[in-house]
């Protein structure tokens, strides 16, 4: 996922963009801060990415930099290289120069003032002659159901491609707001809205000729989230990491020392081959592959782990099990 921008003017009050990016004139791809063009190429490649999903706050915000990353894209992994695009900014001129520079598919969001009148939107008129593929995308949001059901029935009606519902989630900066609404969670171990489900299969069942899709935070988190980060995982995972069947990464980790002289030790004491060893200089920690530390930490006169991280840029850290430690000095 390629977010551009984090400015929008929207005011969604069901955003679940998180405070990093929300209101922020940064891109991210993915997880990785993006300051240079390579770096949205070399994310694309450590995932084997197929396709990529523009995203905000809301890219037309920063239309010039939104057609130079579609050509950018297409240049580097060919016209086969789906792209498609969400935005809640309705304009014709701008979605024609989306078109000329390669989108493959566009997934409109309107306004959620509208959904009850998506008359007012001007999709029909806006769309008239782009010949990409165009849709709606929108939260199934409990208590709108009328709405909804308005705005699906509008874009059945001037023969739009597709409906996307996607399943209402918590974040860190909408939770208030979904709150003050009566809106409420599964649990505390869950994100997903209650009766956010109901709602988006009972759009389903309209019967109307439109096809209409749901995607559940379950199937995002546990499928698409998983299948990048195994991907990512095989690419980007070193001698020394093992793969979890989640796509996380397990690595020996020794911190707290003089990462050079824990190298010397392990290698001239321990014979641990170089190539299951690297120093982290981001963490200033030596990373050692998990099964070798596992087997000498009790030996070892310094602080060692076996660490479970995510294989992102970010790193983010799941677990970590301290190991047995010995007592004997480092000379």
């Amino acid at each position: 996922m390629l977010l551009v921008t984090g400015i929008c003017d929207t005011g969604c009050f069901y955003c679940p963009l998180s405070s990093e990016k929300k209101g922020q004139s940064v891109t991210f791809a993915d997880e990785a801060r993006v300051l240079h063009d390579d770096d949205v190429i070399n994310e694309a490649k450590s995932i084997g990415a197929k396709g990529t999903g523009i995203t905000g706050g809301d890219p037309l915000k920063a239309l010039d930099l939104v057609l130079r990353y579609i050509r950018l894209l297409k240049e580097n992994f060919g016209a086969e290289h789906h792209i498609h695009l969400y935005t809640s900014t309705v304009d014709r001129k701008a979605f024609l120069q989306l078109q000329e520079a390669g989108l493959d598919e566009l997934r409109i969001h309107p306004r959620f003032e509208l959904w009850s009148e998506p008359e007012k939107i001007g999709l029909e008129k806006a769309l008239k002659g782009i010949e990409i593929d165009v849709g709606i995308e929108i939260p199934a949001i409990p208590g709108m159901v009328v709405a909804i059901e308005n705005l699906i029935r509008h874009a059945d009606r001037i023969g739009l491609g597709f409906v996307n519902l996607n399943e209402l989630e918590f974040s860190e900066t909408n939770y208030r707001a979904l709150r003050k609404r009566g809106i409420d969670n599964m649990n505390s171990s869950s994100s997903s809205a209650i009766g956010s489900e109901e709602l988006a299969v009972k759009m389903m069942h309209l019967g109307l000729r439109i096809p209409i899709h749901y995607c559940s935070s379950a199937f995002k988190d546990s499928v698409q989230l998983r299948n990048r980060l195994k991907r990512r995982a095989r690419r980007t995972a070193r001698p020394g990491d093992l793969m979890t069947s989640e796509g996380t990464l397990l690595k020996g980790v020794i911190e707290g020392v003089d990462a050079k002289s824990a190298e010397e030790c392990l290698r001239t004491r321990y014979e641990v081959p170089k190539k299951l060893m690297h120093f982290d200089a981001e963490k200033d920690r030596l990373e050692v592959a998990s099964w070798v530390l596992h087997e000498i930490s009790a030996l070892l006169p310094f602080d060692s782990y076996i660490v479970e991280e995510y294989p992102t840029a970010d790193r983010l850290e799941v677990e970590r099990e301290k190991l047995p430690r010995g007592k004997r000095k480092m000379k």
